[in-house]
């Protein structure tokens, strides 16, 4: 029986193809193709993972190769050996030497703050420009 607080875990033997949904923190060491979406919890992408995948999680560590786009409301952390060719949303990003980055990078204070932000600023009125 698997401790309550140990993650879920996709092995390297392991593919698949599709939406992977969760409430729980994931361990990923195989190969996944579409999209992982985790609620307010953490992603770990193992180093024999291989991710061709749009990533969303409150977390996430990255220590194989993912291939997509990475959103999560917390920190992204891409270790040494890692390689993400994809751009990053976050609040917080930590790059080890030797990790492979090819991207854009976006540091908000929340993903979800940042949209009601823009959705907001939407409906404001425009300021006439100073006279002179």
């Amino acid at each position: 029986m698997a401790a309550e607080n140990a993650a879920a875990r996709i092995g390297k033997s392991v593919m698949i193809r599709g939406e992977v949904k969760g409430s729980e923190e994931l361990f990923v060491d195989g190969q996944v193709e579409g999209t992982i979406s985790l609620s307010e919890c953490r992603l770990t992408i193992g180093p024999n993972a291989v991710l061709t995948a749009d990533l969303a999680a409150r977390d996430v560590l990255v220590m194989g190769n993912v291939q997509g786009n990475i959103v999560a409301t917390g920190r992204v952390e891409l270790r040494a050996g890692s390689q993400v060719n994809g751009d990053i949303r976050a609040s917080r990003l930590a790059i080890e030497d030797n990790a492979v980055f090819r991207g854009k990078v976006d540091l908000t204070q929340a993903a979800t703050k940042t949209t009601e932000s823009v959705k907001a600023a939407e409906n404001l009125p425009l300021l006439p420009a100073d006279p002179q």
